[in-house]
């Protein structure tokens, strides 16, 4: 189910959106494949630690984070993986690797890749391993106002 702040917030700003039912997947590339849907459009959530504060890495389910570019395109000292004890509890509602995008709900700053923002729509974990979202990339970046950068790569 999705989860209901996000929900809520997507219906309170009118948004138009998808959702999609899939049998369980835990990595993005196989949520993909699930769902029939390209790797490129599936958006998968990584969190970091930049400078030590917890941020979302938004990228296509088919890429992986460049720490180093990461780090450079946003002046940071450092920038290194969260591991998943530190970030667990800031998505009660959410399964564990199952975090929507949507850092503003949870005031964490979100990082685009550049590849991503090339997307019409986008699609993405609900909360759970077993429901999508699709809607598109423009009423995303309205929302959430990420900063987009290039940090992935294939």
């Amino acid at each position: 189910m999705i989860v209901k702040k996000l929900k809520e917030f997507l219906d309170k700003h009118g948004i138009e959106y998808l959702t999609i039912s899939h049998s369980k997947a835990f990595t993005a590339q196989k949520i993909a494949a699930t769902a029939h849907i390209p790797g490129k459009e599936v958006a998968k959530t990584v969190m970091v630690k930049i400078d030590g504060k917890m941020a979302m890495a938004v990228l296509p389910a088919s890429y992986r984070v460049d720490f180093e570019l990461l780090k450079d395109a946003l002046g940071a000292k450092k920038v290194e993986l969260a591991a998943e004890k530190e970030f667990k509890d800031i998505f009660p509602n959410c399964e564990v690797g199952a975090m929507p995008p949507f850092g503003n709900l949870w005031d964490l700053g979100v990082f685009v890749a550049q590849s991503l923002s090339e997307n019409e729509e986008i699609v993405f974990n609900g909360g759970s391993h077993t429901e999508l979202i699709r809607m598109s990339f423009n009423d995303f970046k309205r929302l959430v106002n990420p900063v987009v950068v290039k940090y992935s790569f294939k």
